[in-house]
């Protein structure tokens, strides 16, 4: 164990030797690198001095000292007056260089350690810019380094924390509305997910322009699950219930009219489905049974050509029951 110990020592020795930068190390701030006759040279002894360094640096982009004034900030002097502009800065630092992942812990931390702060509105925003990278198709990290892959998941929780932190800011509306765009985003599609955020959009912002977004999108979310559904004649009749709704509550808006052709596609399928059963006992020679299901073609849809052969079958069925 000793020995391990001492050759560890000897390679950190040497790697610093032979580094451009030499590594250091401060107590409460871990290590990092500075060049060859800057170290310390960022560092204060006030904590409005040191975050001055912090914003001049930002200025000039250079981002390394920026982040490493700011943090210095925060980490010496917690409960200044300075320490919530150093912690946001050290958050921008992270989002300048393309850290979203690291830039969106820091912006919470700051809003959860310094609820006060007099940008908290802008912080959210910022938050939500991130998610919507994410939500686009930007790949999460491994180690913030190595670019992995895509996550809903992951994008979804980052909406619901931007909602915590917010219930009624700005963003908060579109928020839950891109956490059902998520959803149907997912590699598998999660229909009952999405349409259950879009009625939470619906339900908690109606007396906003994304009342009726998200209550038009609750009923294509089900028309879609309705389509993946073998003969679940249940989610069908939510959507038509949901898209009557929506024309009930909006008449004028335009897509009311898109409603009512999905209305009328949705209860095509549902005859459709009701058919395919009637035909199936039909064929299983259960003939009460058949006439229930044909019946139902005439109740869901009498316009359509399966109501057409319904009737033919349920006349033949009627006489085939009185003659046995």
């Amino acid at each position: 164990m000793i020995r391990r110990s001492v050759l560890l020592g000897i390679a950190l020795l040497a790697f610093t030797q032979r580094a451009q930068a030499p590594l250091i190390y401060t107590p409460g701030e871990g290590w990092h690198y500075e060049a060859v006759g800057e170290e310390g040279s960022w560092t204060r002894a006030r904590p409005k001095d040191q975050l001055e360094v912090a914003q001049q640096a930002f200025q000039k982009r250079d981002f390394g000292t920026a982040s490493k004034a700011a943090k210095r900030t925060v980490s010496r002097w917690p409960y200044s007056d300075y320490a919530p502009q150093a912690q946001y800065l050290f958050a921008r630092c992270y989002e300048e260089n393309g850290k979203d992942e690291k830039a969106f812990k820091a912006y919470q931390k700051l809003l959860e350690h310094y609820p006060k702060i007099d940008n908290y509105n802008e912080i959210i925003q910022r938050q939500f810019i991130i998610a919507n990278r994410f939500l686009a198709g930007q790949w999460f990290k491994l180690w913030d380094f190595i670019p992995v892959f895509p996550s809903m998941d992951r994008t979804i929780r980052m909406y619901e924390q931007i909602i915590k932190n917010g219930l009624y800011s700005e963003v908060a509306p579109e928020a839950q509305m891109n956490i059902g765009h998520a959803y149907e985003l997912k590699f598998v599609k999660d229909y009952p997910s999405a349409a259950k955020a879009y009625e939470r959009a619906a339900d908690r912002y109606s007396d906003r322009k994304t009342g009726a977004d998200a209550l038009f999108k609750v009923g294509l979310a089900y028309n879609r699950q309705a389509k993946t559904a073998e003969y679940d004649q249940s989610v069908a009749s939510h959507a038509i219930s949901v898209f009557t709704d929506f024309m009930t509550l909006h008449p004028d808006d335009k897509r009311a009219a898109d409603a009512q052709k999905i209305i009328a596609s949705l209860r095509t399928e549902q005859a459709r489905g009701s058919y395919e059963i009637a035909r199936f006992y039909e064929r299983k020679n259960r003939p009460q049974a058949a006439l229930i299901y044909y019946n139902e073609v005439l109740l869901q849809d009498p316009g359509s050509t399966y109501a057409d052969d319904a009737r033919r079958h349920i006349d033949t069925l009627k006489r085939e029951i009185a003659t046995n």
